[in-house]
């Protein structure tokens, strides 16, 4: 049976990432990257609809090792993709990763202080084989998107719509809207997305929400980033560019969250200089929930306020009193007639990518579990797990919690502890781990582990507190050596979690 030091399960941009602080901070330590799909890119690759593009800038999403060189701040997916796959050539990394390897078990055992990790590894000819390997600790860069299945609401009637209707997270190569009359069911980021995209080339486009959504116009290019590219080396002017950026996006995120009512009269005022309709604004898009209580959606160049000032988009906001052979009819009785139906009506959450870790033969039950530094999780031994900033460009908590692996492999070896985990000293209040009130985070976040109401347990979503403090971790403070006892315990502060 083979045998590693850390298996990474997950092969995007967080898995990439991984793979480039272990070889470099813990080089002796070996690595392998377990990929379930047949390519790198992870989300990436996945999603293949038209426009799909970041939502936050590629200064920050991008790696701080490896300097963004595309023209666009707000980048295209394809160029996203190969920016992770160069990424991943150009270190050797790709060298690592198992494709079509997906796992489907991970038990830990006490006595001889290592995972067992089962997968099952799909062949060309399309046969399944189940194999088991070992390794020393685990590491899920899956992210929390379940990426068989979309969420889709139970539309009455929905099969009786005789034209096409198509989730964006599994879009058809060859689906021809050319001309034709779409309507998108949904106002999140995907259908903000998909809304100037399509009205390129399709005859109409509606997008259809239940409620409005808060949509800021962003720059698609950094004009500030272009100068200091054009005069600085790559690297310094990265760091430069990657910095203004990380406090630009803070101070508007902390700016919406301590000052909701001047946030809701800037973005409104935005609004309206686009659309230049003052009641279009107040009907469709001003929402009731304060900005930044769910992610702000980004209108690259206000391409999505554009379309519909141009006439090729609208927006209608109604409930679905039933899909028609024609269309959707609303509760208002109007008819949306449609030859194409998208239904951009969120995604599914999936914990660790649906790893169900086991501890000496018993399933550990991850909802009545804590997370530490947004990391590792108590209860589990060897085991870390990487979750991007909800408010932030997901590789930058991404990258910490990949060097803070490393500090932890590397404190272990000093330490000669064959296996740690977290333990809180003291009660803890629980606290969700993803702090926000989007649907598709409140349909299934009680499944994942909590946050603590206190540092280290607490999840911010501030890097610059977190960048500050991380690496400064003091390892023999709360990761405990794990032994039997430990790994089967539940933290002690439990009792008082819900008060």
């Amino acid at each position: 049976m083979e045998h590693f030091d850390v298996v990474v399960v997950g092969a995007g941009l967080s898995g990439v990432g991984a793979g480039y602080r272990l070889q470099t901070e813990c080089p002796e330590r070996s690595y392998v990257i377990l990929e379930a799909r047949s390519a790198i890119g992870g989300t990436w690759d996945l999603f293949r609809y038209p426009g799909v593009r970041s939502d936050s800038d590629m200064f920050t999403l991008g790696y701080p090792f490896r300097p963004w060189r595309a023209p666009k701040s707000i980048a295209d997916g394809d160029t996203i993709r190969d920016y992770i796959r160069d990424t991943a050539t150009r270190y050797g990394i790709d060298r690592k990763i198992r494709f079509r390897t997906r796992v489907v078990g991970a038990d830990w055992s006490s006595a001889d202080a290592r995972w067992t990790v089962t997968v099952d590894q799909e062949a060309e000819d399309g046969t399944v084989e189940r194999r088991t390997l070992t390794c020393g600790f685990l590491y899920s860069c899956a992210g929390y998107y379940d990426y068989e299945s979309g969420y889709t609401p139970d539309f009455p009637g929905i099969g009786d719509f005789q034209g096409t209707v198509v989730h964006p997270q599994f879009w058809p190569e060859d689906l021809d809207y050319a001309g034709k009359r779409v309507v998108i069911v949904g106002s999140g980021a995907t259908a903000v997305t998909l809304v100037p995209a399509l009205a390129r080339d399709a005859e109409h486009v509606t997008m259809l929400q239940r409620s409005p959504t808060w949509i800021s116009p962003v720059p698609g290019r950094d004009k500030v980033a272009d100068r200091l590219r054009a005069v600085l080396p790559a690297r310094a002017a990265h760091r430069i560019i990657r910095a203004k950026n990380i406090a630009f996006t803070i101070g508007v995120y902390q700016f919406c969250r301590r000052r909701p009512e001047a946030a809701r009269r800037l973005l409104t005022k935005l609004a309206t200089r686009f659309l230049k309709d003052e009641q279009l604004v107040r009907e469709h898009f001003t929402p009731s929930y304060n900005p930044w209580e769910q992610r702000l959606c980004a209108a690259p160049d206000a391409d999505f306020f554009r379309a519909i000032r141009g006439g090729k988009a609208e927006v209608v906001t109604d409930h679905i009193e039933e899909f028609t052979p024609e269309g959707i009819r609303l509760k208002s009785g109007k008819v949306l007639e449609a030859d194409v139906i998208v239904t951009a009506t969120g995604l599914r959450l999936l914990a660790f990518g649906g790893i169900a870790p086991r501890v000496d033969g018993v399933e550990v039950p991850l909802s009545e579990q804590f997370v530490w530094r947004g990391a590792m999780v108590t209860g589990i031994p060897n085991f870390a797990v990487c979750i991007g900033y909800t408010n932030a460009s997901w590789t930058l908590r991404g990258d910490l919690t990949s060097r803070l692996v490393c500090k932890i492999l590397n404190h272990m070896a000093t330490r000669g502890h064959p296996a740690v985990v977290p333990v809180p000293d003291g009660t803890l209040r629980e606290r969700p781990l993803l702090d926000l009130s989007s649907g598709y985070i409140q349909r299934s976040i009680q499944e994942f582990p909590r946050a603590g109401h206190r540092s280290p347990w607490r999840v911010r979503q501030n890097y610059i507190l977190d960048a500050a403090t991380t690496m400064r971790t003091d390892l023999d403070k709360t990761l405990h050596p794990a032994k039997r006892e430990a790994a089967k315990a539940n933290v002690d502060a439990k009792a008082g979690a819900r008060s």
